[in-house]
């Protein structure tokens, strides 16, 4: 049964208005970040150090003036930010308790190697343990992210039958899957892949019990609201818009013309903060970037 604070948060999610934070950078993507960030790699000198490193970034965010409920809905998290603290609480109920902001945890463990114009996930091998931690901290839901290159129609619905399959393990854990089978912006055949893509989760989306809802995740289309049957399916409780490499004002304005999407950013939400700002700076920074992304997201 839900508890309360799960029915809270699924309130929050299905009814207000805001964007969910992708602060789930992990594993080979941390460098990067950080180093946008305005962190060196030679600040740091082995992953246990680089991963305080962008916990420290990650506290800063979420502990800013600038985030809270009011526009940020929900924040994905990654394994080692869920089993660190902010302000002497888990990092998870810091989020729910102190900022009004659904938690959220990226379960997959990266990439297999590309086969039929898709990248599946790897498998999963402790995901019930994750699930069993997430739940112990009140987490809402879950990510994981598989990528298709070309308009490949066995490919993707490989990726999507996985991501479903995955799914049903979530949803029976008591928890909220965000399926996102991202689609490369630099993709060739990124209309006719969008096209595949988005029957195969409807079919998928058609075959869930009548009990069962989840979230997608997906890049924003080359048509504008082309993902509107998804937006509408009873069985899709949001849709939410990954940036995937567009800069803030190209995936601000892609996203402002599909009704009903809003945005799950990552870089475009942290792009031009920095660790060597002074507090007033960066919370200045930030408030800005979330006002926009929170703009185009209600708009």
């Amino acid at each position: 049964m839900a508890s309360q604070a799960q029915l809270d948060m699924l309130k929050k999610i299905k009814s207000d208005n805001g964007f969910i934070a992708a602060l789930d950078q992990s594993g080979g993507s941390t460098p990067k970040a950080l180093r946008l960030y305005g962190v060196e790699e030679t600040e740091y000198t082995n992953d246990d150090e680089m991963f305080t490193q962008v916990h420290l970034m990650r506290t800063r965010i979420v502990t800013s003036p600038a985030f809270n409920g009011k526009r940020v809905l929900g924040a994905i998290l990654f394994e080692n930010t869920l089993d660190r603290e902010i302000g002497s609480k888990s990092s998870a109920h810091f989020l729910w308790q102190e900022k009004n902001v659904v938690p959220f945890l990226k379960v997959d463990k990266g990439l297999q190697d590309e086969a039929d114009g898709v990248q599946l996930m790897k498998p999963i091998a402790d995901l019930d343990s994750l699930l069993a931690k997430a739940n112990a901290q009140d987490v809402f839901g879950t990510k994981m992210r598989s990528v298709v290159k070309l308009g490949n129609k066995a490919g993707i619905d490989a990726i999507v039958a996985q991501q479903f399959e995955v799914g049903k393990q979530i949803l029976a854990a008591g928890l909220m899957p965000i399926i996102e089978p991202e689609v490369d912006i630099n993709s060739p055949e990124k209309a006719q892949a969008e096209a595949l893509l988005k029957a195969a989760i409807l079919a998928q989306l058609d075959a869930l019990d009548a009990d069962q809802t989840v979230m997608l995740k997906l890049t924003l289309p080359e048509e504008t609201n082309f993902y509107s049957e998804l937006v509408e399916h009873p069985k899709v409780l949001k849709v939410v818009a990954l940036s995937g490499g567009y800069n803030r004002q190209e995936a601000n304005r892609r996203l402002s013309q599909n009704t009903g999407m809003i945005a799950s950013f990552s870089r475009a939400l942290t792009e031009g903060v920095n660790a060597k700002q002074s507090d007033d700076e960066f919370n200045a920074t930030l408030d800005e970037a979330i006002e926009g992304i929170y703009q185009a997201s209600v708009s």
